[in-house]
């Protein structure tokens, strides 16, 4: 923190103070930029080849609070069967969906589920774009969880990457972002779609998938799980512990600059440790 040994440290309640004030998408944005600064100051990030992807983080809010859109967001749920802090809450034959109904706790958290076979959860989405020379991450973003939220959320991911860098670029992604309006909005923004392809009906040709370039994007956009992972198992995002879409975002940023100054700092052996 900066204090000499003699001098005590702040109290604990002083955090608690500062936390509404800090805790906003403005300031985690500042600082999560000046981290992607320090790094490039480093010559660490590369300027033309990247990966992106996205994934589900749980909300804090159950399934038991869900309720018909009709009964008003926000408001507080009627009695349920057995009392007490946490009652029974009978779903038996009825169909739970985004369009017919909301969380109590956390209204903007949607159901969702990240495969076949998986349960639904209340969850929001979160997408990084990672340069693919030591896989840090150069821009972030949440959103709500959809079904089209991952292709959406990339492409305004590369626009403001394309925006700093004027030169070649090409993107990596699973199968997933293998449809016609990814890969031709990949190519509006004057960027090489390296998706991995379907077996039918892929939206990729031979003037992409014939490059040694293709082959090298799809081995090494496989290093934008691992930011995922740190983040779900050392960052605490696996199950939130905020409401709300914009406190959700500012602390998915945060995480995803503490993910990035353990980068730097194995990668620049211990000399890159913190904001200028």
């Amino acid at each position: 923190m900066g204090l000499p040994l003699s001098q005590p440290l702040f109290h604990p309640t002083s955090f608690t103070k500062n936390r509404q004030r800090l805790l906003t998408t403005a300031v985690a944005e500042a600082f999560f930029a000046e981290i992607r600064e320090q790094a490039e100051a480093h010559e660490l990030l590369s300027r033309e080849h990247f990966s992106v992807d996205g994934t589900l983080i749980e909300a804090a809010a159950a399934l038991k609070s869900l309720r018909p859109l009709e009964e008003g967001e926000g408001k507080e749920p009627p009695p349920a069967a057995g009392g007490g802090r946490n009652p029974d809450v009978d779903f038996h034959g009825e169909r739970r969906g985004n369009l017919s109904q909301r969380s109590t706790t956390d209204p903007e958290a949607r159901l969702a589920r990240k495969g076949r076979g998986k349960e639904a959860k209340l969850c929001y989405a979160v997408h990084t774009l990672v340069e693919n020379r030591n896989g840090l991450i150069v821009e972030p973003e949440l959103t709500e969880a959809s079904g089209t939220a991952e292709r959406e959320a990339g492409l305004r991911l590369l626009a403001r990457q394309r925006g700093r860098s004027a030169g070649r670029m090409s993107v990596g992604a699973d199968k997933g972002y293998d449809v016609r309006s990814f890969v031709e909005g990949v190519r509006a923004l004057g960027v090489t779609p390296h998706v991995a392809g379907k077996r039918s009906h892929s939206a990729l040709d031979g003037r992409t998938t014939r490059h040694t370039g293709y082959a090298v994007s799809l081995r090494r956009r496989k290093v934008i799980e691992e930011g995922f992972g740190w983040m779900k198992d050392i960052g605490g995002l696996r199950k939130l512990r905020h409401r709300g879409k914009a406190k959700v975002a500012a602390m998915f940023t945060f995480t995803c600059a503490a993910y990035n100054l353990v980068r730097l700092a194995n990668l620049a052996g211990g000399a890159v440790s913190g904001v200028r």
